[in-house]
């Protein structure tokens, strides 16, 4: 009896010491895994978590975390069977580990189950009210229900816990160009690139933005951004084509559209773009093989058709036009683009009443399209939309108007300068002030306006934005938030440049102006040297300083 306790006695800490490397191997293992997951090692992490979920000794917590990890490196590698088990088995182990939740939720975002998404993300936050990823991912949940202030009230709140994160200010981006804030937009853009200088996504939207308010040039510069960072990404190619479209560069627009249809030969729309463009390149022949394509690929598209009939009327048939009109108007009777080629056709023929009914009904499906403002404007058409103006909404000689859901002011003294107030909440927009600013700034003006009621942590709140104009270039330079409750902005004007730090926490940069040269140096008339003479330095050298 004796002996035998003494053998227990022994083996004890023996035991003790086995169960304690075996941590340390699992432990080590766990590692190994989030290194190689990290990495993109999907299947080697994969397999490390599954060799560390082996070990008998490990607590429900812990088994737990080893779970939610491999079922990210599932979710990595496009098996959400296997992560949704893995997830499920780590909630029943550990129901108060909040990033689980957080994981799930993605999951369920990604199969298209925003609702039951929503749930776990809401758990997540439950448990962890500074989770600032969960509030990201519940945003994300929002924007796919069309529930945009909700989302922006979210990413905001996710940007306020971690502000240098460029994820959550591209979402709340993305959320105001859905909401038809596009200066809002950049704005956000514009910040995550300014953190991460490589984030390519948000160089993508910036540029989807400026194309909103028709900064085309600007646009490309940004499209050409995400293309360094995704070279085999077809769809960058066809958006940066459109852009080159719309600004009237139609061989650059064919040469993007080659290499998107390079990288993606099977796409209708990259055919019938590349065709409109080859079209207004006076390439007709070209333009006319790339619609045939588009059509054989895509019957139903009614793009190719109307692209063909403008076409048509460029080499003076109008006939062959009006009939590829008929085609896309049966596939799609609110078709833009049919409208505005028959409103061309229709000019041509001299019928110039129907022609302008076309090109207005072509601008109310799609106010963004340039070809039809141009074609009016031709006619002696104003495309100034005939809108309400909105009562005790002015300030001086401002004046504000309804349009549909948005709202744009005008002024008479500057006749080509229309400002959208991107409104935020309820409410209609009051102008509070109009300031021209004097030299150093002279050009630049402020026009300060009331721009809805949003919930805070106290109740309502008043938003106040300020829209940033350059006159010269009758152009708005960015809207800051100027206000939101008791928040106000500062803001800084020197050396050229503006800087707002905004009501929103985060601070703007802007070069309005260049800089003022200081006057140079008085330099003494050059001595002889007794060094030996040497040749004048490359312009290379001048450049890179080698």
């Amino acid at each position: 009896m004796i002996r035998g306790l003494l053998v227990a006695l022994i083996l004890a800490p023996l035991a003790v010491l086995s169960a304690k490397a075996q941590s340390e191997a699992g432990l080590l293992r766990t590692r190994e895994a989030g290194a190689a997951l990290v990495r993109g090692n999907v299947g080697q992490a994969i397999a490390l978590f599954s060799e560390a979920l082996e070990e008998k000794t490990l607590t429900n917590d812990r088994r737990a975390t080893i779970l939610n990890d491999r079922g990210v490196a599932y979710l990595h590698n496009q098996q959400h069977k296997e992560a949704l088990e893995d997830f499920n088995r780590a909630i029943q182990l550990f129901p108060e580990y909040a990033a689980v939740y957080n994981n799930r939720g993605n999951l369920l975002l990604a199969l298209g189950a925003a609702r039951e998404a929503l749930k776990d993300f809401d758990r997540a936050l439950v448990l962890a009210p500074g989770y600032a990823a969960a509030y990201s991912n519940r945003a994300g949940a929002y924007m796919r229900l069309g529930q945009l202030e909700r989302a922006i009230a979210d990413y905001s709140k996710a940007i306020e816990l971690a502000p240098r994160s460029p994820a959550a200010l591209n979402g709340r981006g993305l959320a105001h160009l859905a909401a038809y804030r596009p200066h809002g937009a950049i704005r956000d853009f514009t910040r995550a690139v300014s953190i991460d200088a490589r984030f390519g996504a948000a160089y993508r939207s910036r540029a989807e933005a400026k194309m909103v308010i028709g900064r085309y040039v600007d646009a490309i510069e940004d499209y050409s951004r995400a293309v360094a960072f995704e070279p085999r990404d077809g769809e960058l190619y066809a958006l940066r084509g459109r852009a080159y479209t719309e600004a009237d560069n139609a061989a650059s627009a064919i040469k993007d559209y080659a290499k998107a249809i390079e990288l993606s030969p099977g796409s209708a729309a990259y055919y019938a773009a590349r065709g409109l463009a080859y079209a207004k390149a006076e390439a007709f022949e070209d333009a006319l093989n790339d619609f045939a394509r588009a059509i054989e690929l895509e019957p139903r598209a009614p793009q190719a058709y109307a692209y063909r009939a403008w076409t048509y009327r460029q080499q003076q048939q109008p006939e062959l036009g009006l009939k590829d009109i008929e085609r896309a108007l049966k596939i799609d009777a609110n078709s833009a683009d049919a409208y505005w080629a028959r409103g061309e056709i229709n000019e041509l023929l001299g019928r110039a009443e129907q022609a302008v009914a076309d090109l207005r009904k072509a601008l109310a499906l799609n106010p963004r399209l340039r070809d039809a403002s141009r074609a009016l404007e031709r006619l002696g058409i104003s495309t100034q939309i005939d809108a309400p103006e909105v009562a005790d909404a002015g300030f001086d000689r401002w004046r504000v108007y309804r349009d549909g859901r948005q709202f744009i002011a005008s002024n008479e003294e500057y006749p080509r300068l229309t400002i959208n107030l991107e409104m935020v909440g309820k409410g209609q927009p009051r102008i509070l002030e109009w300031d021209v600013k004097k030299p150093p700034f002279a050009g630049i003006a402020v026009l300060r306006f009331f721009a809805g009621m949003v919930d805070g942590p106290n109740g309502p709140e008043e938003v106040e934005h300020a829209a940033v104009i350059d006159l010269q270039a009758n152009s708005v330079v960015s809207v800051e938030v100027q206000r939101q409750g008791e928040k106000q902005a500062r803001w800084t004007w020197e050396d050229g440049k503006l800087l707002v730090a905004s009501a929103d926490g985060l601070t703007d940069e802007f070069q309005l102006r260049a800089q003022a040269k200081e006057p140079p140096p008085v330099v003494a008339a050059p001595r002889r040297s007794a060094e030996p003479w040497r040749r004048p330095r490359s312009l290379f050298e001048l450049l890179f300083g080698n």
